[in-house]
């Protein structure tokens, strides 16, 4: 499975920078953040498509004020999303950016209509965000543009991602992520259940990874050792500029550290490997062998006062210790000569 050019199976993890809100409003500093995320490593940026109009009505009833202990409690959903948003008439200038300084670029659709217009600028893939992963038709709709789905799960029940993995099939898209995702501003670290991982991958044969909400890096680290293939964290050039998402975003030197973090963490992790290399018998010089540990003259008995295992590792391997014990010297041996299978 490819986003772009890069490989899932092959090319590492695939990481995302998501720009959301973090433009102050300001194109010029959109594109000043899709440059800092090439610069430090990202592999890709992520925009999102809607209006306030396209996800809410304009309506100050109860149901409609953000609550909860979030970041935005008091607002109305639809303030929220009018503060939030990135302008339409940005896309194709930074599309185009993105492109020319070679950095992939998506979207996340909130409805239909946005993702018509993404379609213009054919990019590689879409994101559904965890909260439209309950609109079947949303995901219906986008699947059927034959792109591959990264979908976050983190409001879904286990039938609800199901669900949307068998939607995805029914359109004959079967290019598929699922990531773990906690749907707080910010998440706990308590309450991002990071093994489901693992089980997402094998439960719905798909790609998975991880969306995250933390704070620090810590998440994505141990993400990666349990199979994440994507990453998604919400990038900011600087925190200053203020905004929805600031307060739950790695400022630039925060995600340099942790893309280089995950590359050292894909180092680390490497393969299943137990071949014995060059490097790894040139290093058994250290480990132990049988040595001569007493003079020891013809016809005396082998004890374990003057043969012993020792470093360093040039003589047998101390396996054989109980070949030796009790058996008569057949010649002298002298104080600190290794012992070889010729011996024996």
């Amino acid at each position: 499975m490819k986003i772009g050019n890069f490989n899932l199976q092959k090319d590492g993890v695939y990481i995302i920078a998501e720009l959301s809100a973090n433009h102050g409003g300001k194109i010029e500093i959109a594109k000043k953040t899709i440059k800092a995320a090439k610069e430090i490593g990202a592999n890709c940026i992520k925009l999102q498509t809607y209006t306030a109009d396209t996800m809410t009505l304009d309506c100050k009833k109860d149901d409609f004020i953000v609550k909860g202990g979030t970041l935005w409690d008091g607002k109305s959903l639809y303030e929220l999303y009018q503060e939030a948003y990135t302008p339409w008439e940005w896309h194709e200038e930074l599309f185009n950016y993105a492109r020319e300084i070679g950095i992939d670029i998506f979207s996340s659709p909130f409805d239909k209509t946005a993702v018509d217009f993404l379609e213009q600028f054919n990019p590689s893939a879409y994101k559904i965000a965890s909260f439209e992963i309950t609109d079947y038709e949303l995901i219906r709709y986008t699947a059927s543009k034959m792109k591959p789905m990264i979908i976050s799960t983190g409001i879904a029940t286990i039938d609800e991602i199901q669900d949307a993995v068998e939607i995805c099939h029914s359109v004959d898209n079967n290019e598929i992520v699922l990531l773990k995702c906690t749907s707080a501003y910010p998440a706990a670290l308590e309450d991002a259940n990071l093994l489901t991982i693992k089980n997402l991958a094998e439960t719905f044969d798909v790609v998975s990874g991880f969306s995250d909400h933390t704070m620090g890096a810590t998440a994505p680290i141990v993400a990666v050792t349990l199979g994440a293939k994507v990453i998604e964290k919400h990038f900011i050039l600087d925190k200053s500029i203020g905004g929805a998402d600031a307060d739950f975003s790695m400022d630039k030197e925060e995600f340099k550290a942790m893309i280089q973090a995950v590359r050292d963490t894909e180092k680390l992790l490497g393969k299943v490997d137990y071949i014995m290399t060059e490097q790894k018998k040139k290093n058994r010089q250290f480990s132990r062998s049988l040595y001569v540990s007493k003079d020891i003259k013809k016809g005396e008995i082998f004890t374990t006062e003057n043969i012993k295992s020792v470093r360093p590792g040039y003589g047998l391997h101390p396996k054989y210790l109980n070949k030796f014990l009790g058996k008569c010297a057949d010649k002298d041996y002298e104080y600190g000569t290794p012992l070889s299978i010729d011996t024996i």
